[in-house]
């Protein structure tokens, strides 16, 4: 099984070569022209979200797999791009681009069925707990409530980050809760547009219940764009514990915006 094996010297030397040569292999495409210059222009996109792809799942394949398939999905967004959609290039790349790396993920198992179920089975939980009291549980009750250890609890929900973030393309209900969640905009149907108003307004009250720590996690990491080691540095915890409470959040917030969706909190 590959594993990631980015060697950064390599990188600096020529950051373009595995992305070049998956451009290249799109023989269909008309490589001349402005949808030429877009797919260099956006190149360095693919590796900023090949990474952020790594630092959520640490997958069983290659940087150099990932940069490939992203650059794939670069190079079909130029050449579909239609600016009479009134979409940002920028915007329609990303979502392209995001979605050929994370095809290229699903054909892996990232997570063992029996693992599937203890995750299905702690959100059932959590989410009676929270029905019931109004709050979400903190993680020493559910885990007590599961008959699991805090640690496993924490692996628990790392997994159900990955699950989210690999379910669907990145949009859907079942993707990340944040970092892709954009206002709503005029060219979405009426009730989509206050679906989505929502959806927002609840997702800022349900962080500003998350506690201290979390909270902070959230804010850094999606709204001032910090990665995890920054976030470790200023709340002075190890990195890895940063990634649990940010798994934690997130488990926390989708248990917080199904009961909304249920027609409860």
């Amino acid at each position: 099984m590959a594993v990631i094996t980015e060697n950064i010297s390599e990188e600096k030397k020529s950051p373009n070569n595995v992305a070049l040569r998956a451009y290249s292999d799109q023989k269909e495409f008309d490589n001349s022209g402005i949808e030429n210059e877009r797919i260099i222009q956006f190149l360095p996109m693919v590796h900023k979200i090949v990474r952020k792809v790594i630092m959520y799942l640490k997958p069983p394949l290659s940087f150099e797999d990932m940069v490939s398939a992203g650059t794939v999905g670069l190079v079909r967004a130029a050449r579909d791009f239609d600016p009479s959609q009134r979409a940002e290039f920028k915007t329609y790349a990303y979502i392209r681009i995001k979605g050929a790396i994370l095809d290229e993920l699903r054909g892996w198992s990232f997570i063992p069925s029996n693992l599937n179920k203890r995750i299905r089975d702690a959100q059932r939980l959590s989410w009676k707990i929270t029905k019931e009291t109004g709050v979400t549980p903190p993680d020493t009750e559910l885990a007590e409530k599961l008959g699991i250890d805090i640690d496993k609890l924490s692996e628990m929900f790392e997994n159900a980050r990955v699950q989210h973030f690999v379910s669907l393309d990145g949009f859907g209900e079942n993707s990340p809760i944040l970092g892709n969640l954009p206002a709503a905009d005029d060219t979405k149907a009426p009730d989509e547009q206050i679906e989505q108003r929502e959806l927002v307004q609840k997702l800022a009250e349900a962080i500003q219940q998350l506690p201290g720590n979390k909270r902070q996690i959230v804010l850094l990491y999606y709204q001032q764009h910090l990665t995890m080691k920054q976030i470790a540095q200023i709340l002075e915890l190890t990195e890895s514990r940063v990634s649990q409470l940010h798994a934690s959040a997130l488990f926390n917030l989708s248990v917080k915006l199904r009961n909304w969706k249920d027609g409860g909190l």
